[in-house]
């Protein structure tokens, strides 16, 4: 029954969301959505690299259009600040704030609870598995969208689920 593959992907995700919005942290964080604490995750795990839209874009899968209404956002709430680069004036890295690191910190914890959860009784070895068939999954999909869009592939090293 390979067709209900996305819908258990769907309802685990939307499980996964439920519990992250009910955590203790989550409840103290207003105007933050989900997607921003990803964004914040990914920016704290490279605070020592310059990070862009384009990257988020890549790494998110998602459109520069959605991209820059979630920056924009996050701007406003005082979570990220864009600051020039010496090499392009045109670029602009994305910047952590102290109010975005605080938040990241105290989710943090509770996110780390509910993977935990995630993967109790569960051996290292099934995890692993797991692990490699999404990184195939998520490839599928991509060279899929591809087809469809006639678009440039993302390069394996590029997906983010292969990374």
């Amino acid at each position: 029954m390979n067709q209900d593959l996305g819908f258990r992907l769907r309802c685990m995700t939307h499980l996964h969301r439920r519990l992250a919005d009910r955590s203790p942290a989550k409840a103290q964080m207003e105007h933050v959505t989900g997607t921003h604490g990803w964004v914040i995750g990914y920016l704290y795990d490279h605070r020592h690299e310059d990070i862009f839209q384009r990257d988020l874009e890549r790494v998110f899968q998602m459109r520069r259009s959605t991209a820059s209404g979630i920056l924009q956002l996050m701007e406003k709430n005082e979570l990220i600040t864009r600051e020039s680069v010496r090499h392009d004036a045109r670029l602009k890295k994305l910047c952590l704030t102290d109010k975005a690191l605080r938040l990241h910190e105290s989710f943090g914890r509770d996110l780390k609870c509910i993977e935990n959860a995630m993967v109790r009784d569960i051996p290292e070895s099934e995890i692993a598995a797991f692990r490699r068939t999404l990184d195939k999954i998520m490839q599928n999909l991509c060279t899929y969208e591809k087809e469809l869009t006639d678009t440039e592939p993302i390069e394996k090293e590029e997906c983010p689920s292969c990374t």
